[in-house]
């Protein structure tokens, strides 16, 4: 079946060369790094060293407390840490500069993966969620690399759709020493997949231990002040694509309760920044976009976050947080970082790939669901209105972060055997 799925690859591969190049002419950044995704590693890459794979910007701010840990544990180990994208690489050099190495990991092709495994021989391998890639656990396995799949999160659907294919996941869900799992759920689906009992772990969400550098704050008070501190502002965080025109409807609602309100939209992909921006000058709103490097004008009514690696920033300067991706069927994206910051959460009805954190922040009193943009609405004029409640929630997000904390060390704990091999 492995073979099968490489072949496949294979043949799907000329595409994923036209998708990076298209990408590329959207997003300079994506023009680089080709050869090591196709399977052509730098020569200088650090070996018996210690690799983290990081998705993208969520995994890699998840896993900087790991990752700081094993720094501290084992700095005889040199760091190499691996993402997907150009963006999550820009966090990696923003929160470890030259301490780590890094590289694009290549594409799950056979020959990629070897040159990628050759060239850095690694003593511990650590996928950070849930990247299962079948070629490269075999591999590893195969090599008898020590591999931990930390912060793993699997929801009902997409262990549904693994279960599908017995013959190629199966061996992915058997090849881990470790899978460190957020939620006891988590677990259980993952022994269902054919993880070996033993080797599932529950240790919590990595993402209760954020810590908010001091640096975001101040950013954030910053543009707070320059928005204006009795301003009402609120904030729609990783907005995907058919919800910014419901958060839009919710905000003019709000405006009108609520008539110096100020909305900071952030969408979740940095390619849908200008079809955003003219979204919302076509639904009539005043627009003051961050990448201007103006000051915001008084009567702006929507300000667009078009910037990279600022939604702390931009969390510091709001008061209410709804959380994207939740008012259209994706799954949710992170509530921890504006509980961390202090804020009252509000999230749509689909939460499934954060269900458990989503009851968490509603049962604590910290956050809130919505099923339309109307109740939106309602939820954001009433902690705009009410500012007791409103620090209320706030504090009830931050007892939650603390009371939730110590993954960290749990992992640490399942990987320090495992190192010593």
């Amino acid at each position: 079946m492995r073979r099968l799925y490489s072949a496949l690859l294979y043949l799907l591969t000329p595409f994923a060369v036209l998708y990076l190049a298209w990408r590329g002419l959207r997003e300079p950044a994506y023009r680089h790094g080709w050869g090591e995704r196709l399977g052509l590693p730098p020569m200088d890459l650090p070996q018996r060293g210690i690799w983290v794979h990081a998705a993208s910007v969520g995994e890699v701010q998840a896993a900087a407390g790991l990752i700081r840990g094993l720094q501290r544990e084992f700095p005889q180990r040199p760091l190499l840490i691996t993402t997907m994208t150009p963006t999550g690489r820009e966090q990696v050099l923003s929160l470890f500069g030259d301490s780590v190495r890094h590289c694009f990991l290549p594409l799950d092709l056979p020959h990629a993966v070897k040159a990628f495994l050759h060239r850095s021989r690694p003593s511990l391998a650590l996928i950070v969620e849930m990247e299962l890639w079948p070629n490269l656990f075999h591999v590893l396995k195969r090599r008898r690399v020590p591999l931990v799949v930390v912060n793993a999160r699997l929801s009902g659907r997409s262990a549904r759709r693994y279960a599908r294919l017995p013959r190629l996941m199966g061996p992915v869900f058997r090849a881990p020493d470790r899978f460190c799992a957020q939620t006891a759920d988590d677990a259980n689906r993952l022994r269902q997949l054919q993880a070996p009992p033993r080797n599932v772990v529950v240790t919590g969400s990595l993402k209760f231990e954020q810590q908010i550098p001091a640096s975001a704050r101040e950013r954030g008070e910053a543009l707070r002040r320059e928005l204006g501190s009795d301003r009402p502002v609120w904030i729609a965080a990783s907005t995907r694509d058919g919800e910014e025109e419901q958060i839009l409807q919710a905000h003019r609602t709000v405006l009108e309760r609520v008539p110096r309100a100020l909305l900071l939209l952030v969408p979740r992909h940095p390619d849908r920044f200008s079809r955003v921006a003219g979204l919302v000058r076509d639904q009539g709103f005043s627009l003051h976009c961050r990448s201007s490097d103006q000051a915001c004008p008084e009567g702006t009514e929507v300000y667009l976050g078009d910037s990279m690696g600022e939604l702390l920033v931009f969390y510091g300067a709001a008061d209410a947080a709804f959380i994207g991706g939740t008012l259209v069927p994706i799954g949710g994206h992170n509530p921890l970082e504006a509980a961390a910051m202090g804020l009252p959460v509000i999230m749509g009805p689909h939460v499934f790939k954060m269900r458990q954190v989503a009851e968490q922040l509603v049962e604590s009193g910290a956050g809130q669901q919505v099923h339309d943009a109307g109740f939106l609405a309602d939820a954001v004029t009433e902690l705009l209105e009410h500012p007791d409640r409103r620090v209320a929630a706030g504090r009830c997000a931050q007892a939650l972060m603390d009371a939730n904390r110590g993954a960290t060390e749990r992992m640490l704990e399942q990987i320090r055997p495992l190192i010593a091999v």
